[in-house]
């Protein structure tokens, strides 16, 4: 019997070092079920897109220092999509204050750039729910 393709989960990059976009981009790649469709390194950048593409991403990956200003911002902005996605902050400023302030502005998790176990668990839950079907 053959199966049925898994759906990919639509991914809106919001990273300013480009080693880190590559990274990302591997590990999506070598977990399947991830797809980048854009990415941005300022907030403006980041801001303009979810403006025009409301509804076009199923998870938001935002870091916090930006080359141009700040992901907090582009959290606010991703929930004032109300077709948009998941939002996760990977950052490596995520101290208890920031985190507890990014989960305030509605990510629905935060993980420090030092906790690429948890992100990575995260994510393949995220897919696995996703591509579980009613």
């Amino acid at each position: 019997m053959k199966r049925e393709t898994a759906l990919e989960l639509r991914v809106f990059l919001v990273e300013d070092i480009v080693r880190m976009r590559g990274l990302l981009g591997d590990l999506f790649t070598s977990m399947g079920g991830f797809r980048i469709v854009a990415h941005s390194t300022t907030e403006a950048e980041a801001n303009l897109w979810l403006e025009d593409n409301r509804g076009q991403w199923d998870l938001a990956i935002v870091d916090l220092v930006l080359d141009q200003g700040a992901g907090m911002n582009v959290i606010r902005r991703c929930k004032a999509d109300p077709n948009g996605g998941r939002i996760v902050v990977f950052s490596s400023y995520a101290s208890p204050g920031v985190r507890q302030h990014c989960l305030d502005l509605g990510a629905d998790a935060v993980f420090d750039k030092s906790e690429t176990e948890g992100f990575i668990a995260w994510l393949s839950d995220l897919g696995a729910r996703e591509n579980s079907g009613p």
